[in-house]
């Protein structure tokens, strides 16, 4: 049996990486989506080792004492991190691993992992970005600004990914994750979303970002 493969999907918050996520992995079984640990509070409708594996602070810098993340970053005041063991048993017995973790961890599992498969969700735009953010309604009005200030600082590292899926659609979004996850697997390079091939449209977000 073939190793499976390791792919790290992020995504600005409130693009819907996570919806994205759940029609994924309810359309096709080979994959195994990792768990993160977390500090921050569950949402109403999160539960413990379904969505994270909630920890106070003080449990989770133990996990980092005790090198049990393969990555860990804090992001809005929060610390979010891959345990280790769970994404060498999935890999090892054929699933491909999906790690669906911010920005500064992606980069952390790079330098460690060098044949992972990074995949960027976008908005459609900065308006459409805001307009999910503060439509979810699962955070106050600093929260979201504190979230809407950490992707105007992501659009600067986009091109730092290996792909890039626009989600207008969840469904088809999925789609397009699945199919670059197995034309890596099979060594195949999925060349039209590469992320060389969006210069123009991170660009406008660039410019969309500075105008606000």
């Amino acid at each position: 049996m073939s190793k499976g493969v390791l792919a790290i999907v992020s995504g600005f918050s409130g693009a819907g990486k996570g919806t994205v996520m759940q029609r994924l992995m309810a359309k096709y079984d080979n994959y195994a989506l990792s768990i993160s640990a977390t500090t921050r509070l569950p949402r109403k409708d999160e539960t413990d080792g379904i969505q994270y594996f909630f920890l106070t602070k003080e449990e989770f810098e133990t996990m980092i004492a005790e090198d049990a993340l393969i990555e860990y970053a804090k992001y809005s005041e929060n610390y979010y991190g891959t345990p280790r063991a769970y994404v060498k048993e999935k890999m090892e017995s054929g699933q491909d691993v999906i790690l669906e973790i911010e920005m500064q961890g992606a980069m952390k599992v790079k330098e460690k992992m060098p044949d992972v498969v990074l995949i960027f969700i976008a908005a459609p735009s900065v308006m459409e970005l805001r307009n999910r953010l503060v439509g979810r309604g699962t955070e106050d009005e600093e929260q979201v600004n504190r979230r809407f200030e950490a992707a105007k600082r992501e659009v600067g590292h986009i091109e730092d990914y290996d792909y890039l899926l626009i989600n207008e659609d969840a469904d088809v979004c999925a789609d397009e994750v699945h199919r670059i996850i197995q034309c890596e697997r099979n060594h195949i390079v999925c060349a039209e979303n590469k992320v060389e091939n969006y210069a123009s449209f991170i660009e406008k977000m660039r410019k969309e970002f500075s105008a606000c």
